[in-house]
Protein backbone atom coordinates (compact mmCIF):
# COMPACT_ATOMS: atom_id res chain seq x y z
CA UNK A 1 0.00 0.00 0.00
CA UNK A 2 3.04 2.18 0.03
CA UNK A 3 3.87 2.04 -3.41
CA UNK A 4 3.43 5.45 -5.20
CA UNK A 5 0.66 6.19 -6.91
CA UNK A 6 3.27 7.57 -10.08
CA UNK A 7 6.96 8.31 -10.45
CA UNK A 8 6.00 11.58 -11.38
CA UNK A 9 8.31 14.78 -10.90
CA UNK A 10 6.95 17.41 -12.45
CA UNK A 11 6.57 20.55 -10.51
CA UNK A 12 3.06 22.25 -9.85
CA UNK A 13 3.48 24.91 -12.08
CA UNK A 14 4.19 22.68 -15.09
CA UNK A 15 1.19 20.40 -14.25
CA UNK A 16 -1.15 23.00 -14.24
CA UNK A 17 0.06 24.09 -17.49
CA UNK A 18 -0.78 21.18 -19.06
CA UNK A 19 -4.40 21.00 -18.35
CA UNK A 20 -6.21 20.95 -21.37
CA UNK A 21 -9.37 23.29 -22.13
CA UNK A 22 -12.21 21.40 -22.16
CA UNK A 23 -10.83 20.19 -18.28
CA UNK A 24 -11.24 23.68 -17.44
CA UNK A 25 -14.81 24.17 -19.09
CA UNK A 26 -16.06 21.09 -17.50
CA UNK A 27 -14.95 22.63 -14.22
CA UNK A 28 -16.50 25.76 -14.46
CA UNK A 29 -19.67 23.93 -15.26
CA UNK A 30 -18.87 22.05 -11.98
CA UNK A 31 -18.25 25.53 -10.21
CA UNK A 32 -21.73 26.69 -10.99
CA UNK A 33 -23.51 23.28 -10.64
CA UNK A 34 -21.94 23.27 -7.06
CA UNK A 35 -22.31 27.04 -5.98
CA UNK A 36 -26.25 26.17 -7.19
CA UNK A 37 -26.60 23.00 -5.17
CA UNK A 38 -24.85 23.61 -2.03
CA UNK A 39 -26.70 27.19 -1.81
CA UNK A 40 -30.15 24.72 -1.42
CA UNK A 41 -28.08 21.81 0.48
CA UNK A 42 -26.65 23.80 2.99
CA UNK A 43 -29.44 25.32 4.08
CA UNK A 44 -32.14 22.45 3.21
CA UNK A 45 -32.28 21.04 6.95
CA UNK A 46 -33.47 24.10 8.33
CA UNK A 47 -36.26 25.01 5.98
CA UNK A 48 -37.44 21.18 5.92
CA UNK A 49 -37.25 20.67 9.75
CA UNK A 50 -36.03 23.22 11.98
CA UNK A 51 -38.44 23.62 14.49
CA UNK A 52 -38.38 27.53 14.78
CA UNK A 53 -37.61 28.27 11.60
CA UNK A 54 -39.94 31.47 9.93
CA UNK A 55 -41.25 30.42 6.42
CA UNK A 56 -39.93 26.28 7.04
CA UNK A 57 -41.77 23.35 6.25
CA UNK A 58 -41.62 21.89 9.82
CA UNK A 59 -41.43 18.65 8.89
CA UNK A 60 -40.25 16.50 11.49
CA UNK A 61 -36.62 14.71 11.41
CA UNK A 62 -37.72 11.41 10.28
CA UNK A 63 -39.45 13.33 7.28
CA UNK A 64 -35.96 15.01 6.72
CA UNK A 65 -34.27 11.67 6.60
CA UNK A 66 -36.86 10.40 4.24
CA UNK A 67 -36.41 13.26 1.97
CA UNK A 68 -32.80 12.77 1.55
CA UNK A 69 -32.76 9.07 1.75
CA UNK A 70 -34.68 9.23 -1.45
CA UNK A 71 -32.50 11.49 -2.67
CA UNK A 72 -29.45 9.62 -2.12
CA UNK A 73 -30.74 6.63 -3.79
CA UNK A 74 -31.94 8.30 -6.84
CA UNK A 75 -28.34 9.96 -6.84
CA UNK A 76 -26.89 6.94 -7.06
CA UNK A 77 -28.92 4.55 -8.85
CA UNK A 78 -29.46 6.71 -11.92
CA UNK A 79 -25.31 7.19 -12.60
CA UNK A 80 -25.41 2.80 -12.94
CA UNK A 81 -26.92 3.98 -16.59
CA UNK A 82 -26.16 7.64 -17.24
CA UNK A 83 -22.64 7.06 -17.16
CA UNK A 84 -23.28 4.25 -19.96
CA UNK A 85 -25.33 6.95 -21.88
CA UNK A 86 -22.68 9.53 -21.41
CA UNK A 87 -20.53 7.36 -23.17
CA UNK A 88 -22.49 6.36 -25.70
CA UNK A 89 -24.34 9.76 -26.60
CA UNK A 90 -21.24 12.14 -25.58
CA UNK A 91 -20.61 13.71 -22.76
CA UNK A 92 -21.78 17.31 -23.77
CA UNK A 93 -25.08 16.19 -24.45
CA UNK A 94 -25.61 14.55 -21.41
CA UNK A 95 -24.46 17.59 -19.48
CA UNK A 96 -26.74 19.91 -21.50
CA UNK A 97 -29.58 17.18 -20.77
CA UNK A 98 -28.86 17.20 -16.88
CA UNK A 99 -28.90 20.99 -16.23
CA UNK A 100 -32.45 21.39 -18.23
CA UNK A 101 -33.50 18.44 -15.73
CA UNK A 102 -31.97 20.33 -12.57
CA UNK A 103 -33.65 23.54 -13.20
CA UNK A 104 -37.00 21.85 -13.17
CA UNK A 105 -36.18 20.09 -9.73
CA UNK A 106 -34.88 23.55 -7.88
CA UNK A 107 -38.51 25.29 -9.85
CA UNK A 108 -40.56 22.34 -8.08
CA UNK A 109 -38.65 22.93 -4.99
CA UNK A 110 -39.35 26.74 -5.18
CA UNK A 111 -43.13 26.08 -5.11
CA UNK A 112 -44.61 23.31 -3.25
CA UNK A 113 -44.85 22.66 0.40
CA UNK A 114 -46.70 19.55 1.04
CA UNK A 115 -44.18 16.83 1.83
CA UNK A 116 -44.80 14.41 -1.39
CA UNK A 117 -44.71 17.11 -4.00
CA UNK A 118 -41.77 18.70 -2.50
CA UNK A 119 -39.91 15.48 -2.10
CA UNK A 120 -40.35 14.87 -5.75
CA UNK A 121 -38.50 18.36 -6.59
CA UNK A 122 -36.27 16.97 -4.73
CA UNK A 123 -36.00 14.13 -6.33
CA UNK A 124 -36.01 15.71 -9.82
CA UNK A 125 -33.14 17.74 -8.71
CA UNK A 126 -31.46 14.61 -7.59
CA UNK A 127 -31.90 12.81 -11.17
CA UNK A 128 -30.63 15.81 -12.76
CA UNK A 129 -27.23 16.21 -10.54
CA UNK A 130 -26.75 12.18 -11.12
CA UNK A 131 -26.77 12.64 -15.28
CA UNK A 132 -24.68 15.83 -14.52
CA UNK A 133 -21.12 13.99 -13.00
CA UNK A 134 -20.65 10.94 -15.21
CA UNK A 135 -20.48 14.00 -18.09
CA UNK A 136 -18.43 16.48 -16.39
CA UNK A 137 -15.81 13.56 -15.18
CA UNK A 138 -15.74 11.62 -18.21
CA UNK A 139 -14.65 14.47 -19.65
CA UNK A 140 -12.13 15.02 -16.96
CA UNK A 141 -10.81 11.26 -17.32
CA UNK A 142 -10.35 11.80 -21.25
CA UNK A 143 -8.68 15.59 -20.42
CA UNK A 144 -5.89 13.89 -17.88
CA UNK A 145 -2.56 11.86 -18.09
CA UNK A 146 -0.89 9.85 -15.21
CA UNK A 147 1.24 12.61 -14.83
CA UNK A 148 -1.07 15.15 -13.83
CA UNK A 149 -4.23 13.50 -12.72
CA UNK A 150 -3.21 13.92 -9.01
CA UNK A 151 -3.07 17.80 -9.50
CA UNK A 152 -5.95 17.90 -11.91
CA UNK A 153 -8.66 15.96 -10.01
CA UNK A 154 -7.12 18.35 -6.97
CA UNK A 155 -7.86 21.89 -9.13
CA UNK A 156 -11.37 20.24 -10.13
CA UNK A 157 -11.97 19.72 -6.01
CA UNK A 158 -10.78 22.86 -5.82
CA UNK A 159 -13.05 24.95 -8.21
CA UNK A 160 -15.76 22.52 -6.99
CA UNK A 161 -15.43 24.07 -3.33
CA UNK A 162 -15.33 27.36 -4.53
CA UNK A 163 -18.76 26.89 -5.89
CA UNK A 164 -19.44 25.29 -2.62
CA UNK A 165 -18.40 28.20 -0.49
CA UNK A 166 -20.14 30.70 -2.56
CA UNK A 167 -22.98 28.91 -2.27
CA UNK A 168 -24.11 29.97 1.43
CA UNK A 169 -23.56 33.06 1.57
CA UNK A 170 -25.63 33.49 -1.59
CA UNK A 171 -28.49 31.20 -0.19
CA UNK A 172 -27.79 33.40 2.77
CA UNK A 173 -28.68 36.42 1.07
CA UNK A 174 -31.58 35.22 -1.13
CA UNK A 175 -33.84 33.36 2.16
CA UNK A 176 -33.52 36.90 3.54
CA UNK A 177 -35.30 37.91 0.95
CA UNK A 178 -37.86 34.36 1.04
CA UNK A 179 -36.92 30.54 0.86
CA UNK A 180 -38.57 30.53 -2.64
CA UNK A 181 -35.96 33.26 -4.00
CA UNK A 182 -33.32 30.80 -2.74
CA UNK A 183 -34.48 28.11 -5.03
CA UNK A 184 -35.34 30.04 -8.12
CA UNK A 185 -31.95 31.81 -7.48
CA UNK A 186 -30.25 28.51 -7.71
CA UNK A 187 -32.53 27.31 -10.75
CA UNK A 188 -30.80 30.75 -12.38
CA UNK A 189 -27.19 30.07 -11.66
CA UNK A 190 -27.54 26.14 -13.16
CA UNK A 191 -28.11 27.79 -16.18
CA UNK A 192 -25.20 29.82 -16.84
CA UNK A 193 -24.11 26.14 -17.89
CA UNK A 194 -26.04 26.45 -20.90
CA UNK A 195 -23.72 29.22 -22.13
CA UNK A 196 -20.02 27.65 -20.82
CA UNK A 197 -21.32 24.58 -23.29
CA UNK A 198 -21.25 26.95 -26.29
CA UNK A 199 -17.63 27.33 -25.60
CA UNK A 200 -15.62 23.91 -26.72
CA UNK A 201 -15.93 21.06 -28.13
CA UNK A 202 -17.23 17.36 -26.78
CA UNK A 203 -14.19 15.08 -26.43
CA UNK A 204 -13.99 12.25 -28.64
CA UNK A 205 -15.12 8.21 -26.79
CA UNK A 206 -14.28 5.60 -27.65
CA UNK A 207 -17.62 4.02 -27.65
CA UNK A 208 -19.49 0.65 -28.99
CA UNK A 209 -22.29 2.33 -31.45
CA UNK A 210 -24.39 -0.47 -31.31
CA UNK A 211 -24.95 -0.47 -27.33
CA UNK A 212 -28.83 0.41 -27.23
CA UNK A 213 -30.25 1.38 -23.72
CA UNK A 214 -31.14 -2.32 -22.50
CA UNK A 215 -27.24 -2.89 -23.53
CA UNK A 216 -25.76 0.04 -21.92
CA UNK A 217 -27.62 -1.26 -18.71
CA UNK A 218 -26.60 -4.82 -19.01
CA UNK A 219 -22.55 -3.78 -19.50
CA UNK A 220 -23.42 -1.43 -16.40
CA UNK A 221 -24.12 -4.16 -14.66
CA UNK A 222 -21.99 -6.81 -15.96
CA UNK A 223 -18.72 -4.45 -15.07
CA UNK A 224 -20.24 -3.94 -11.96
CA UNK A 225 -19.64 -7.49 -10.90
CA UNK A 226 -15.98 -6.84 -10.65
CA UNK A 227 -14.72 -7.48 -7.42
CA UNK A 228 -12.73 -4.53 -7.60
CA UNK A 229 -15.71 -2.30 -7.74
CA UNK A 230 -17.65 -4.39 -5.08
CA UNK A 231 -15.80 -4.21 -2.40
CA UNK A 232 -14.55 -0.71 -3.23
CA UNK A 233 -18.53 -0.19 -3.08
CA UNK A 234 -18.67 -1.64 0.07
CA UNK A 235 -16.13 0.11 1.66
CA UNK A 236 -16.79 3.88 0.64
CA UNK A 237 -20.23 3.75 1.36
CA UNK A 238 -19.01 4.13 4.88
CA UNK A 239 -17.05 6.30 4.65
CA UNK A 240 -20.49 8.20 2.69
CA UNK A 241 -22.61 7.18 5.57
CA UNK A 242 -20.17 9.18 8.02
CA UNK A 243 -19.19 12.28 5.75
CA UNK A 244 -22.76 13.52 4.87
CA UNK A 245 -23.55 13.90 8.43
CA UNK A 246 -21.50 17.47 8.07
CA UNK A 247 -24.21 18.39 5.49
CA UNK A 248 -27.36 16.59 7.02
CA UNK A 249 -27.32 16.99 10.93
CA UNK A 250 -24.46 19.40 11.67
CA UNK A 251 -26.76 22.02 10.28
CA UNK A 252 -29.94 21.44 12.67
CA UNK A 253 -26.57 20.77 15.51
CA UNK A 254 -25.30 24.14 15.09
CA UNK A 255 -28.27 25.83 15.22
CA UNK A 256 -29.86 23.68 18.07
CA UNK A 257 -26.74 23.68 20.46
CA UNK A 258 -23.63 25.35 19.08
CA UNK A 259 -22.97 28.51 21.47
CA UNK A 260 -20.68 30.44 18.33
CA UNK A 261 -20.89 33.61 20.34
CA UNK A 262 -17.68 34.01 21.62
CA UNK A 263 -16.40 34.19 18.11
CA UNK A 264 -18.65 36.44 17.08
CA UNK A 265 -17.02 38.74 19.52
CA UNK A 266 -13.58 37.90 18.89
CA UNK A 267 -13.86 38.72 15.41
CA UNK A 268 -16.43 41.47 15.54
CA UNK A 269 -18.31 39.73 12.90
CA UNK A 270 -20.63 41.44 10.62
CA UNK A 271 -24.16 41.18 10.70
CA UNK A 272 -24.68 39.21 7.63
CA UNK A 273 -22.83 36.59 9.10
CA UNK A 274 -25.57 36.04 11.88
CA UNK A 275 -27.92 33.75 11.94
CA UNK A 276 -31.45 35.74 12.21
CA UNK A 277 -34.16 34.55 14.57
CA UNK A 278 -31.25 33.57 17.11
CA UNK A 279 -32.86 34.14 20.81
CA UNK A 280 -29.45 33.08 22.15
CA UNK A 281 -28.05 36.10 21.38
CA UNK A 282 -25.17 36.55 18.41
CA UNK A 283 -24.80 33.63 16.83
CA UNK A 284 -23.00 32.36 13.29
CA UNK A 285 -25.05 31.69 10.44
CA UNK A 286 -24.68 27.85 10.34
CA UNK A 287 -23.85 27.70 6.85
CA UNK A 288 -21.00 30.20 7.20
CA UNK A 289 -19.59 27.75 10.45
CA UNK A 290 -20.14 24.95 7.74
CA UNK A 291 -18.54 26.95 4.81
CA UNK A 292 -15.05 26.96 6.69
CA UNK A 293 -14.82 23.15 5.40
CA UNK A 294 -15.48 24.36 1.67
CA UNK A 295 -12.99 27.89 2.55
CA UNK A 296 -10.41 25.55 3.25
CA UNK A 297 -10.57 22.97 0.68
CA UNK A 298 -10.26 25.81 -1.92
CA UNK A 299 -6.91 27.08 0.17
CA UNK A 300 -5.09 23.81 0.33
CA UNK A 301 -6.86 20.89 -1.74
CA UNK A 302 -4.30 21.84 -4.71
CA UNK A 303 -1.29 21.85 -2.39
CA UNK A 304 -2.47 18.98 -0.82
CA UNK A 305 -2.93 17.10 -3.90
CA UNK A 306 -0.01 17.93 -5.29
CA UNK A 307 1.98 16.41 -1.71
CA UNK A 308 0.27 13.00 -2.09
CA UNK A 309 0.86 12.80 -5.83
CA UNK A 310 3.59 10.05 -4.84
CA UNK A 311 1.76 8.59 -2.90
CA UNK A 312 -0.31 5.20 -3.08
CA UNK A 313 -3.85 6.57 -4.06
CA UNK A 314 -5.64 4.05 -1.24
CA UNK A 315 -2.88 5.01 1.24
CA UNK A 316 -4.18 8.65 0.84
CA UNK A 317 -7.67 7.36 0.82
CA UNK A 318 -7.17 5.60 4.00
CA UNK A 319 -5.74 8.46 5.94
CA UNK A 320 -8.39 10.78 4.33
CA UNK A 321 -10.78 8.81 6.03
CA UNK A 322 -9.79 8.50 9.58
CA UNK A 323 -9.15 11.90 9.94
CA UNK A 324 -12.39 12.72 8.60
CA UNK A 325 -14.06 10.28 11.11
CA UNK A 326 -12.25 12.24 13.85
CA UNK A 327 -13.20 15.67 12.57
CA UNK A 328 -16.54 15.18 12.82
CA UNK A 329 -16.75 13.68 16.41
CA UNK A 330 -14.81 16.91 17.22
CA UNK A 331 -16.76 18.95 15.52
CA UNK A 332 -19.93 17.61 18.06
CA UNK A 333 -18.50 16.78 21.17
CA UNK A 334 -19.07 20.55 22.75
CA UNK A 335 -21.27 22.89 22.05
CA UNK A 336 -18.46 25.22 21.79
CA UNK A 337 -18.25 27.37 18.54
CA UNK A 338 -14.63 27.25 18.77
CA UNK A 339 -14.60 23.66 19.58
CA UNK A 340 -17.46 22.85 16.25
CA UNK A 341 -14.87 24.77 13.81
CA UNK A 342 -11.96 23.01 15.24
CA UNK A 343 -13.41 19.88 13.94
CA UNK A 344 -14.37 20.79 10.68
CA UNK A 345 -11.00 21.69 9.56
CA UNK A 346 -9.69 18.82 10.80
CA UNK A 347 -12.71 16.91 8.78
CA UNK A 348 -11.86 18.96 5.93
CA UNK A 349 -8.24 17.53 5.66
CA UNK A 350 -9.47 14.50 5.71
CA UNK A 351 -11.50 15.25 2.48
CA UNK A 352 -9.19 16.77 0.74
CA UNK A 353 -7.19 13.89 1.42
CA UNK A 354 -9.47 11.45 0.60
CA UNK A 355 -12.15 12.62 -2.21
CA UNK A 356 -10.38 13.97 -5.16
CA UNK A 357 -8.31 10.21 -5.13
CA UNK A 358 -11.51 8.23 -5.20
CA UNK A 359 -12.54 9.58 -8.61
CA UNK A 360 -8.83 10.13 -9.72
CA UNK A 361 -8.90 5.80 -8.36
CA UNK A 362 -11.93 4.77 -10.48
CA UNK A 363 -10.42 6.75 -13.44
CA UNK A 364 -7.12 4.68 -13.49
CA UNK A 365 -8.59 1.35 -13.20
CA UNK A 366 -11.46 2.04 -15.89
CA UNK A 367 -11.40 0.47 -19.12
CA UNK A 368 -10.81 2.62 -22.12
CA UNK A 369 -14.10 3.98 -23.83
CA UNK A 370 -15.61 3.05 -20.26
CA UNK A 371 -14.86 6.48 -18.53
CA UNK A 372 -17.85 7.89 -18.37
CA UNK A 373 -19.69 4.40 -16.92
CA UNK A 374 -16.45 3.62 -14.04
CA UNK A 375 -17.20 7.41 -13.14
CA UNK A 376 -20.67 6.64 -12.48
CA UNK A 377 -19.82 3.85 -10.29
CA UNK A 378 -18.03 6.11 -7.78
CA UNK A 379 -21.55 7.68 -7.00
CA UNK A 380 -22.93 4.18 -5.92
CA UNK A 381 -20.97 4.00 -2.68
CA UNK A 382 -21.93 7.88 -2.15
CA UNK A 383 -25.59 7.18 -2.42
CA UNK A 384 -25.65 3.94 -0.60
CA UNK A 385 -23.63 5.94 2.20
CA UNK A 386 -26.07 8.35 1.90
CA UNK A 387 -28.80 6.84 1.81
CA UNK A 388 -28.43 4.76 4.58
CA UNK A 389 -26.81 7.60 6.30
CA UNK A 390 -29.96 10.31 6.06
CA UNK A 391 -33.14 7.42 6.76
CA UNK A 392 -30.41 6.63 10.38
CA UNK A 393 -29.46 10.39 10.59
CA UNK A 394 -33.41 10.78 10.99
CA UNK A 395 -34.39 8.70 13.77
CA UNK A 396 -31.37 9.42 15.69
CA UNK A 397 -30.97 12.93 16.03
CA UNK A 398 -34.75 13.18 16.32
CA UNK A 399 -34.67 11.34 19.73
CA UNK A 400 -31.34 12.06 20.64
CA UNK A 401 -30.59 16.02 19.41
CA UNK A 402 -33.57 17.66 17.79
CA UNK A 403 -33.66 20.30 20.81
CA UNK A 404 -37.38 20.64 20.07
CA UNK A 405 -38.31 17.42 20.46
CA UNK A 406 -35.81 17.09 24.33
CA UNK A 407 -37.68 20.23 25.68
CA UNK A 408 -41.23 18.26 24.88
CA UNK A 409 -39.76 15.39 26.52
CA UNK A 410 -38.56 17.72 29.53
CA UNK A 411 -42.07 19.32 29.85
CA UNK A 412 -43.82 15.89 29.77
CA UNK A 413 -41.71 14.32 32.13
CA UNK A 414 -40.59 17.17 34.91
CA UNK A 415 -43.53 18.99 34.46
CA UNK A 416 -46.34 16.67 32.66
CA UNK A 417 -47.10 18.98 30.11
CA UNK A 418 -48.36 17.78 26.55
CA UNK A 419 -50.12 18.78 23.49
CA UNK A 420 -47.45 22.05 23.13
CA UNK A 421 -46.73 22.14 19.13
CA UNK A 422 -43.43 21.50 18.11
CA UNK A 423 -42.52 25.15 16.98
CA UNK A 424 -43.34 26.43 20.67
CA UNK A 425 -41.57 23.71 23.10
CA UNK A 426 -38.06 26.15 23.65
CA UNK A 427 -40.76 29.17 24.34
CA UNK A 428 -43.07 27.18 26.45
CA UNK A 429 -40.08 25.18 28.64
CA UNK A 430 -38.49 29.17 28.82
CA UNK A 431 -41.97 29.66 30.39
CA UNK A 432 -41.92 26.99 32.99
CA UNK A 433 -38.63 26.94 33.87
CA UNK A 434 -38.22 30.95 33.64
CA UNK A 435 -34.72 30.44 32.43
CA UNK A 436 -33.70 32.58 29.07
CA UNK A 437 -32.78 30.82 26.21
CA UNK A 438 -28.98 30.51 26.67
CA UNK A 439 -29.60 28.61 30.25
CA UNK A 440 -32.63 26.30 28.82
CA UNK A 441 -30.37 25.11 26.20
CA UNK A 442 -27.60 23.98 28.44
CA UNK A 443 -30.22 22.48 30.74
CA UNK A 444 -31.11 20.13 27.59
CA UNK A 445 -27.48 19.67 26.74
CA UNK A 446 -26.55 18.93 30.87
CA UNK A 447 -29.62 16.70 30.60
CA UNK A 448 -29.67 14.33 27.45
CA UNK A 449 -25.50 14.74 26.90
CA UNK A 450 -26.67 15.18 22.48
CA UNK A 451 -22.83 14.61 21.47
CA UNK A 452 -23.66 11.13 21.65
CA UNK A 453 -25.44 11.40 19.02
CA UNK A 454 -21.69 11.56 16.51
CA UNK A 455 -20.36 8.05 18.07
CA UNK A 456 -22.05 5.57 15.63
CA UNK A 457 -21.42 7.78 12.24
CA UNK A 458 -17.82 8.18 13.72
CA UNK A 459 -17.19 4.80 14.52
CA UNK A 460 -18.67 3.47 10.62
CA UNK A 461 -15.81 6.00 9.56
CA UNK A 462 -13.42 4.65 11.16
CA UNK A 463 -14.37 0.66 10.11
CA UNK A 464 -14.23 2.35 6.60
CA UNK A 465 -10.85 3.37 7.18
CA UNK A 466 -9.75 0.03 8.75
CA UNK A 467 -11.62 -2.02 5.27
CA UNK A 468 -9.54 0.30 3.12
CA UNK A 469 -6.80 -0.36 4.63
CA UNK A 470 -6.63 -4.52 4.08
CA UNK A 471 -8.42 -3.48 0.35
CA UNK A 472 -5.13 -1.66 -0.58
CA UNK A 473 -2.79 -4.41 0.59
CA UNK A 474 -4.87 -6.57 -1.59
CA UNK A 475 -5.56 -4.77 -4.69
CA UNK A 476 -1.87 -3.80 -5.15
CA UNK A 477 -0.83 -7.17 -6.04
CA UNK A 478 -2.60 -6.39 -9.67
CA UNK A 479 -3.08 -2.57 -9.62
CA UNK A 480 -0.41 0.66 -9.18
CA UNK A 481 -3.02 2.61 -7.22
Amino acid sequence: MNSPANNNSSSLKSQILSLSKPFWMVNVMEMFERLAYYGTRVVLPIYIAQADEIGGLHFTQIDKGIIFTLWALFESITPMVSGGFADRYGFKRTIGVSVAIKVLGYLLMATQREFWPFLIGCSVLAIGTAIFKPGVQGTMVHSLTRKNSSVGWGAFYMLVNIGAFLGPPVAHFLYGISWSAVFYGCAALVSLNFLVLLTYDDVSVESNEKFNPLGILKMTLKNLADKKIIFFIIIISGFWLMLMQLFDMLPNFIVDWVDSSEIVHDFSLPDWMLQRNSNRGDQIAQEWLINANAAFIVVGVVFVSWLVSRMSRLTAITMGIMSASIGLMLAGFTNSGYICLMGILVFTVGEMLCSPKLNEFMGVISPKGKEGLYQGYVHIPRGIGQATGAYFAGIVYGKMGDKANLALDYLKNNYDITGVERTEAMNKLMEVTQLNAVDATNLLWDHNDPYQLWYPFALVGVASAVGMFFYGRWIRKTDQV
